[in-house]
Protein backbone atom coordinates (compact mmCIF):
# COMPACT_ATOMS: atom_id res chain seq x y z
CA UNK A 1 0.00 0.00 0.00
CA UNK A 2 1.39 3.65 -1.00
CA UNK A 3 1.93 5.55 2.25
CA UNK A 4 -0.21 9.17 1.57
CA UNK A 5 2.01 10.90 3.91
CA UNK A 6 4.56 13.99 3.13
CA UNK A 7 7.31 13.50 5.48
CA UNK A 8 10.55 15.88 5.88
CA UNK A 9 13.98 14.79 6.91
CA UNK A 10 16.85 16.63 7.23
CA UNK A 11 20.31 15.93 7.39
CA UNK A 12 18.92 13.20 4.77
CA UNK A 13 22.43 13.09 2.20
CA UNK A 14 24.08 10.89 4.65
CA UNK A 15 23.83 8.04 6.97
CA UNK A 16 20.49 7.74 8.80
CA UNK A 17 18.75 10.27 7.02
CA UNK A 18 19.61 8.97 3.69
CA UNK A 19 19.28 5.54 4.45
CA UNK A 20 15.60 6.10 6.36
CA UNK A 21 14.88 8.34 2.82
CA UNK A 22 15.11 5.03 0.93
CA UNK A 23 13.25 3.26 2.92
CA UNK A 24 10.17 5.42 3.12
CA UNK A 25 10.61 6.05 -0.41
CA UNK A 26 9.94 2.08 -0.74
CA UNK A 27 6.33 3.10 0.61
CA UNK A 28 5.53 5.56 -1.74
CA UNK A 29 5.73 8.40 0.86
CA UNK A 30 6.34 12.25 -0.96
CA UNK A 31 9.59 13.10 0.35
CA UNK A 32 11.07 16.68 1.34
CA UNK A 33 15.00 16.28 1.92
CA UNK A 34 17.51 18.64 3.17
CA UNK A 35 20.98 18.84 3.09
CA UNK A 36 23.53 21.50 3.04
CA UNK A 37 25.60 20.48 -0.06
CA UNK A 38 23.58 21.09 -3.61
CA UNK A 39 25.21 18.51 -4.88
CA UNK A 40 24.93 15.59 -2.57
CA UNK A 41 21.17 16.34 -2.48
CA UNK A 42 21.12 16.51 -6.11
CA UNK A 43 22.91 12.84 -6.08
CA UNK A 44 20.75 11.67 -3.13
CA UNK A 45 17.24 12.68 -4.70
CA UNK A 46 17.95 11.50 -8.11
CA UNK A 47 19.27 8.01 -6.78
CA UNK A 48 16.04 7.60 -4.92
CA UNK A 49 13.98 8.28 -8.41
CA UNK A 50 16.49 5.87 -9.98
CA UNK A 51 16.39 3.09 -8.06
CA UNK A 52 12.46 3.08 -6.84
CA UNK A 53 10.52 3.97 -9.91
CA UNK A 54 9.27 7.45 -8.11
CA UNK A 55 8.69 11.05 -8.81
CA UNK A 56 11.80 12.73 -7.54
CA UNK A 57 12.05 13.66 -4.01
CA UNK A 58 11.40 17.53 -3.06
CA UNK A 59 15.03 19.04 -2.08
CA UNK A 60 15.54 22.23 0.04
CA UNK A 61 18.76 23.16 1.15
CA UNK A 62 20.22 25.12 4.23
CA UNK A 63 23.88 25.37 6.25
CA UNK A 64 21.87 24.43 10.05
CA UNK A 65 24.50 26.82 11.73
CA UNK A 66 22.59 29.86 10.66
CA UNK A 67 19.48 30.46 12.04
CA UNK A 68 18.61 33.49 8.88
CA UNK A 69 19.10 29.72 6.41
CA UNK A 70 16.60 27.73 9.15
CA UNK A 71 13.76 30.63 8.74
CA UNK A 72 14.41 30.31 4.81
CA UNK A 73 14.39 26.88 5.07
CA UNK A 74 11.04 26.75 7.09
CA UNK A 75 9.76 28.93 4.14
CA UNK A 76 11.15 26.55 1.32
CA UNK A 77 9.20 23.70 2.64
CA UNK A 78 6.05 25.40 3.61
CA UNK A 79 6.13 26.44 -0.32
CA UNK A 80 6.62 22.96 -1.22
CA UNK A 81 4.14 21.80 0.33
CA UNK A 82 0.47 22.03 1.78
CA UNK A 83 0.58 19.48 4.20
CA UNK A 84 3.53 18.05 6.34
CA UNK A 85 2.44 14.52 8.28
CA UNK A 86 5.87 13.78 9.56
CA UNK A 87 8.98 16.06 10.77
CA UNK A 88 12.10 13.97 11.01
CA UNK A 89 14.56 16.33 12.82
CA UNK A 90 17.95 14.21 12.00
CA UNK A 91 20.75 16.83 11.01
CA UNK A 92 23.94 16.72 13.05
CA UNK A 93 27.29 16.77 14.40
CA UNK A 94 29.09 14.60 16.49
CA UNK A 95 31.16 14.94 19.33
CA UNK A 96 34.93 15.15 17.76
CA UNK A 97 35.45 14.51 14.01
CA UNK A 98 34.98 15.48 10.48
CA UNK A 99 33.66 18.82 12.83
CA UNK A 100 36.75 19.44 15.21
CA UNK A 101 36.64 18.43 19.14
CA UNK A 102 37.57 22.37 20.22
CA UNK A 103 35.12 24.87 20.71
CA UNK A 104 33.56 26.66 17.79
CA UNK A 105 30.68 28.75 17.18
CA UNK A 106 27.68 29.03 14.72
CA UNK A 107 27.00 32.20 12.39
CA UNK A 108 24.85 33.48 15.22
CA UNK A 109 27.90 33.12 17.86
CA UNK A 110 26.07 30.04 19.41
CA UNK A 111 28.31 27.17 20.17
CA UNK A 112 28.41 24.82 17.18
CA UNK A 113 26.84 21.81 18.22
CA UNK A 114 23.85 23.36 20.46
CA UNK A 115 23.26 25.42 17.65
CA UNK A 116 23.35 22.73 14.67
CA UNK A 117 21.73 19.93 16.56
CA UNK A 118 19.42 21.41 18.76
CA UNK A 119 18.53 25.54 18.24
CA UNK A 120 17.99 24.60 14.14
CA UNK A 121 15.68 22.08 14.79
CA UNK A 122 13.75 23.89 17.97
CA UNK A 123 13.02 26.53 15.36
CA UNK A 124 12.16 24.70 12.62
CA UNK A 125 9.64 22.50 14.32
CA UNK A 126 8.04 25.91 15.79
CA UNK A 127 8.45 27.56 12.43
CA UNK A 128 6.75 24.31 10.85
CA UNK A 129 4.14 23.44 13.79
CA UNK A 130 0.89 25.71 12.03
CA UNK A 131 1.55 23.27 9.00
CA UNK A 132 2.17 19.97 11.08
CA UNK A 133 -1.16 20.96 13.22
CA UNK A 134 -3.41 21.70 9.71
CA UNK A 135 -2.42 18.12 8.71
CA UNK A 136 -3.07 16.25 11.83
CA UNK A 137 -2.73 13.76 12.98
CA UNK A 138 1.16 14.22 12.35
CA UNK A 139 4.88 13.21 14.03
CA UNK A 140 7.82 15.14 15.37
CA UNK A 141 10.61 12.77 15.54
CA UNK A 142 13.73 13.96 17.00
CA UNK A 143 16.84 11.38 16.37
CA UNK A 144 18.89 12.61 19.66
CA UNK A 145 21.53 9.95 21.70
CA UNK A 146 21.54 7.99 24.70
CA UNK A 147 24.87 10.07 24.92
CA UNK A 148 23.64 13.08 27.03
CA UNK A 149 25.21 15.30 29.01
CA UNK A 150 23.12 17.54 31.72
CA UNK A 151 23.16 21.24 31.04
CA UNK A 152 24.62 24.14 32.85
CA UNK A 153 22.28 26.90 32.79
CA UNK A 154 24.65 29.53 33.90
CA UNK A 155 27.45 28.21 31.53
CA UNK A 156 25.05 27.09 28.06
CA UNK A 157 27.32 28.07 25.58
CA UNK A 158 30.40 25.79 27.31
CA UNK A 159 32.83 28.38 27.87
CA UNK A 160 34.44 27.09 30.21
CA UNK A 161 35.66 23.19 30.54
CA UNK A 162 34.93 22.59 26.46
CA UNK A 163 34.62 19.09 25.06
CA UNK A 164 33.51 18.25 21.94
CA UNK A 165 31.28 15.39 23.58
CA UNK A 166 30.37 17.50 26.68
CA UNK A 167 28.89 19.77 23.62
CA UNK A 168 27.42 17.10 21.81
CA UNK A 169 25.74 15.22 25.21
CA UNK A 170 24.26 18.82 25.73
CA UNK A 171 23.15 19.18 22.56
CA UNK A 172 21.17 15.66 22.38
CA UNK A 173 19.97 16.17 25.87
CA UNK A 174 18.28 19.67 24.83
CA UNK A 175 16.86 17.89 22.10
CA UNK A 176 14.90 15.78 24.39
CA UNK A 177 13.85 17.99 26.83
CA UNK A 178 12.13 20.62 24.50
CA UNK A 179 10.52 17.50 22.78
CA UNK A 180 8.75 16.58 26.25
CA UNK A 181 7.84 20.12 26.84
CA UNK A 182 6.75 20.52 23.19
CA UNK A 183 4.71 17.20 23.87
CA UNK A 184 2.99 18.52 27.09
CA UNK A 185 1.61 21.50 24.85
CA UNK A 186 -0.21 19.70 22.55
CA UNK A 187 -2.88 17.02 21.97
CA UNK A 188 -1.17 13.70 20.97
CA UNK A 189 -4.62 13.37 18.67
CA UNK A 190 -2.94 16.63 16.63
CA UNK A 191 0.47 16.26 17.11
CA UNK A 192 2.53 13.53 18.36
CA UNK A 193 6.49 14.20 19.84
CA UNK A 194 9.06 11.47 20.67
CA UNK A 195 12.72 11.46 20.73
CA UNK A 196 15.38 8.34 19.91
CA UNK A 197 18.74 6.87 20.77
CA UNK A 198 18.64 5.17 16.81
CA UNK A 199 21.27 3.02 17.67
CA UNK A 200 24.64 2.93 18.83
CA UNK A 201 28.00 3.72 16.44
CA UNK A 202 26.32 3.33 12.98
CA UNK A 203 28.88 3.21 10.61
CA UNK A 204 28.21 6.60 9.73
CA UNK A 205 30.56 9.39 8.67
CA UNK A 206 30.59 10.81 12.00
CA UNK A 207 31.43 8.10 13.99
CA UNK A 208 33.76 6.06 11.45
CA UNK A 209 36.00 9.17 11.25
CA UNK A 210 36.13 9.52 15.07
CA UNK A 211 35.34 6.48 16.81
CA UNK A 212 36.88 4.05 14.24
CA UNK A 213 34.59 1.31 14.56
CA UNK A 214 31.18 0.15 14.45
CA UNK A 215 28.68 -1.65 16.89
CA UNK A 216 25.31 -1.26 15.08
CA UNK A 217 23.78 -1.72 11.85
CA UNK A 218 22.72 1.30 9.96
CA UNK A 219 19.99 -0.78 9.74
CA UNK A 220 18.99 -1.10 13.32
CA UNK A 221 18.53 2.74 13.21
CA UNK A 222 16.38 2.68 10.44
CA UNK A 223 14.52 0.40 11.81
CA UNK A 224 14.35 2.38 15.21
CA UNK A 225 13.22 5.45 13.61
CA UNK A 226 10.74 4.00 10.92
CA UNK A 227 8.75 3.06 13.68
CA UNK A 228 8.36 6.37 15.58
CA UNK A 229 7.63 7.41 11.68
CA UNK A 230 5.34 5.22 10.64
CA UNK A 231 4.35 2.50 13.45
CA UNK A 232 0.60 2.29 14.12
CA UNK A 233 1.79 1.18 17.89
CA UNK A 234 2.81 4.56 18.79
CA UNK A 235 0.93 6.61 16.64
CA UNK A 236 -0.87 8.41 19.48
CA UNK A 237 2.42 7.79 21.90
CA UNK A 238 3.77 10.99 22.63
CA UNK A 239 6.45 12.86 25.14
CA UNK A 240 8.47 9.20 25.19
CA UNK A 241 12.28 8.48 24.69
CA UNK A 242 13.39 5.66 23.68
CA UNK A 243 16.70 3.57 23.01
CA UNK A 244 16.00 1.82 19.66
CA UNK A 245 12.51 0.58 20.05
CA UNK A 246 12.22 0.51 23.84
CA UNK A 247 10.94 3.35 25.69
CA UNK A 248 13.54 4.02 28.12
CA UNK A 249 14.25 7.54 30.43
CA UNK A 250 16.36 10.11 29.31
CA UNK A 251 18.83 12.10 31.93
CA UNK A 252 16.67 12.61 35.10
CA UNK A 253 17.39 16.58 33.98
CA UNK A 254 14.63 15.91 31.19
CA UNK A 255 12.00 14.91 33.62
CA UNK A 256 13.01 18.43 36.00
CA UNK A 257 9.57 20.64 34.43
CA UNK A 258 11.75 23.76 35.73
CA UNK A 259 14.43 23.15 33.66
CA UNK A 260 13.05 22.55 31.04
CA UNK A 261 10.80 25.62 31.25
CA UNK A 262 13.93 27.48 31.57
CA UNK A 263 15.76 25.76 28.62
CA UNK A 264 12.48 26.30 26.79
CA UNK A 265 12.16 30.09 27.88
CA UNK A 266 16.14 30.53 26.65
CA UNK A 267 15.68 28.70 23.49
CA UNK A 268 12.79 31.14 22.15
CA UNK A 269 15.02 34.13 22.78
CA UNK A 270 17.72 32.63 20.87
CA UNK A 271 16.02 31.75 17.74
CA UNK A 272 13.96 35.10 18.63
CA UNK A 273 10.62 33.60 17.93
CA UNK A 274 7.29 33.56 20.00
CA UNK A 275 6.40 31.21 21.80
CA UNK A 276 3.15 29.13 20.53
CA UNK A 277 -0.22 29.62 21.19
Amino acid sequence: MTDPRTIFITGATDGLGRALAHRLATEGATLILHGRDPNKLDRTAEAIREAYGVPRPRTVLADLAELAQVRRLATDVRETTDRLDVFVSNAGIGGGEPDGRTRRTSADGHELRFAVNYLAGFLLTLELLPLLRRSAPARIVNVASIGQHPIDFDDLMIERDYSGMRAYGQSKLAQIMSGLELATRLSAAQVTVNSLHPATYMPTKMVLQEIGYTIDTLDEGVTATHRLVSGADVATTTGRFFDRTRETKANPQAYDAAARAELWQRSLQLVDHADID
